[in-house]
């Protein structure tokens, strides 16, 4: 069975528990509340044959970049989300990429898949889950 390709360019519609998830990672009230009012955009770039993945969050307030390679592990630098580093590993399972980011906070890491034109994305840590969803652009 092929892979799906994640390239394209999405726009969040829906988000849920965020501020539970950004209290676990430690992140201020101030800043949670400014996180919790972005509507991120996902610009995403899959080379399905290679299995390679870059991932812009792009938002008014802060941008993020993660590139890897699908089931390499890697030193992941999260200082624009909580000042953290970790060991992440990117992994399929079924058409689902699963992301486990081993370091200071127990149980983190994350979801996508996609759905007709939606992405959608559970992020964990600690046992509190949080979900987003973006619908891709025209």
């Amino acid at each position: 069975m092929s892979k799906p390709n994640y390239s394209g360019t999405f726009h969040m519609v829906e988000q849920e528990n965020m501020d539970a998830y950004l209290e676990a990672l430690d992140i201020n009230f101030a800043l949670r509340k400014i996180v919790c009012l972005l509507k991120p955009t996902k610009d995403i770039t899959h080379d399905p044959a290679s299995g390679t993945m870059k991932i812009r969050t792009l938002t008014t307030f802060k941008n993020f970049n993660m590139d890897f390679t699908i089931g390499q592990e890697f030193t992941e630098d999260l200082g624009p989300v909580d000042g953290r580093t970790c060991q992440t590993t990117v992994s399929w399972d079924g058409d689902r990429l699963v992301c486990v980011q081993r370091g200071e906070k127990e149980g983190r890491g994350w979801t996508h898949w996609l759905d007709g034109d939606k992405l959608h994305l559970e992020m964990r840590v600690q046992g509190i889950v949080a979900k987003q969803v973006f619908k891709k652009a025209d």
